[in-house]
């Protein structure tokens, strides 16, 4: 059985990319402009309102037999936290107005990734032995909606990243979760006993 979830921003898909234009999550990943490869990326003095669209995805997909999946409990390997480069797009009138919106996209890359964490702690602490294969749905969608609100409301109060103390004040926060769910990277075993991951 083989199962594809994908998120890009706000926007589920289903689409595989090439390694190169991916960029898998890793704590303190500095974006370059150069990351943004969107068709529509620009920096120029007449572009009056400025857009990103994040790059960012969020993905769960496996493939294994019933056998392996009655018998399978953690799943962090499975739950992906990606940009993708020709998805992601920023304009902006200058390299400061620039920057700032990646600056908004880096936190937006940890949050997606503190929400990849929850959904992998979701996914272990509720798979049983005779789960059926489609038992992630709920989670995977409380989670994505979860991620979408706080995303949309730092975009809001942050002004697009304008407001630099409010978006570190936030990205702080996002980083300290991050910690809290250690357990859930991406290559990480999480402990038998289910309440040392709480």
């Amino acid at each position: 059985m083989s199962f594809r979830l994908s998120l890009l921003f706000f926007v589920l898909t289903n689409c595989l990319y090439s390694q190169e234009n991916r960029i898998e999550w890793e704590p303190g990943y500095t974006f370059k402009i150069e990351d943004f490869q969107g068709p529509k990326t620009a920096i120029n003095e007449d572009i009056e309102n400025v857009f990103v669209q994040s790059g960012v995805m969020l993905d769960f997909a496996f493939q294994m037999s019933n056998v392996e999946f009655m018998f399978t409990k953690n799943f962090n390997s499975k739950v992906g936290c990606t940009f993708q480069k020709d998805k992601a797009v920023l304009m902006a009138p200058d390299s400061v107005g620039a920057e700032r919106l990646i600056a908004l996209v880096e936190f937006d890359f940890d949050l997606s990734e503190l929400y990849a964490r929850k959904i992998r702690k979701e996914l272990f602490e509720n798979k049983k032995t005779f789960s059926d294969a489609t038992f992630f749905q709920p989670y995977f969608d409380k989670m994505i909606e979860e991620r979408n609100v706080v995303s949309a409301r730092v975009y809001s109060e942050t002004d697009f990243g304008n407001k630099e103390a409010v978006l570190e004040k936030e990205h702080k926060v996002v980083k300290k979760e991050l910690n809290q769910f250690s357990y859930f990277c991406k290559e990480c075993k999480p402990p038998k006993n289910r309440n040392k991951t709480d």
